[in-house]
């Protein structure tokens, strides 16, 4: 039996998943994983590489469908079949390489997919002036200030082409951002570029999924964070139950981690006993 935890902000969460796990064939990508995602907070997912951010991202995305627990979106029960049926729900995912298309302008960008179209039968025509006055206004809502917006996107910082694409999608009614590795090839002050309008998302009241490799990131943004290791959950914490220090030694691998150094002690000192031995032989041989 699934049950509801409530919305700091009232209501539903906006996305909860109870021991949600996919499976492809023989081979299990997830297992058990427990998340709640809010309206006004952001959901760490961290992990490196294999520990399945990906895999629960198309989940939620409707990539692929899960094949065990419960998946609730507002309270109701979803097992998505496609992305179209995700994005009827509100719920929009930034893929790190995925975005934008850099050779298109800013303001195509920022419709691309949603073009408003004028009728004029039996013809029609895109409003391309009415696009640049809205992607401007929305873009500067967000704090986002671009000086020519017939430049092609791929002009912009990587910092400033990840934020296009998050106002693109607030402005197009999500209610839940999903945000791949957005800091993941960027230097620190396009990063905190970047963090600063997933703050902003999340002032707006959007509910938050932040999957990242980077504690420090995570931490400056985050409500809740979930560590993903081999497809399941090794630490699932709200903000004030861990410090920056635990997870980022969670996230280095924690006991994990310990012991591989204890184990390398033990081997540094074998190899120093050996290394005696073998010297005390030679000078016997003397």
């Amino acid at each position: 039996m699934t049950t509801m935890t409530e919305s700091p902000r009232g209501g539903a969460p906006l996305i909860q998943m109870t021991e949600v796990g996919k499976s492809y064939g023989a081979i299990r990508a997830l297992k058990g994983i427990n998340l709640t995602v809010n309206a006004g907070e952001v959901a760490c997912v961290l992990g490196d590489n294999g520990a399945g951010k990906s895999t629960l991202i198309k989940i939620m995305a409707g990539l692929h469908p899960h094949t065990e627990g419960t998946l609730l979106v507002e309270g109701a029960e979803r097992r998505y079949e496609s992305p179209r049926q995700a994005l009827e729900d509100g719920i929009a995912t930034v893929y790190q390489d995925l975005a934008v298309v850099g050779l298109m302008e800013v303001w195509r960008n920022f419709f691309l997919g949603s073009e408003l179209v004028r009728s004029r039968f039996p013809l029609a025509s895109m409003s391309i002036r009415d696009m640049k006055a809205i992607a401007d206004a929305e873009l500067r809502k967000m704090g986002i200030v671009v000086k020519d917006l017939d430049q092609p996107i791929s002009e912009l910082s990587g910092g400033q082409r990840q934020c296009v694409a998050i106002a693109r999608a607030v402005y197009f009614g999500a209610k839940v951002l999903i945000l791949d590795e957005p800091t993941a090839a960027l230097g620190v002050k396009q990063s905190g570029v970047v963090l600063k309008y997933v703050a902003a998302a999340r002032d707006a009241g959007l509910g938050v999924v932040f999957i990242t490799h980077n504690p420090h990131h995570a931490y400056l943004v985050g409500d809740h964070f979930v560590i993903l290791k081999l497809g399941q959950a090794v630490l699932d914490r709200k903000r004030d139950e861990v410090t920056l220090d635990e997870l980022t030694r969670q996230m280095a691998g924690g006991d994990e981690l310990a012991e591989l150094s204890h184990e390398l002690k033990e081997l540094g000192g074998r190899t120093e006993a050996i290394r005696t031995v073998e010297e005390d032989t030679r000078r016997r041989r003397r």
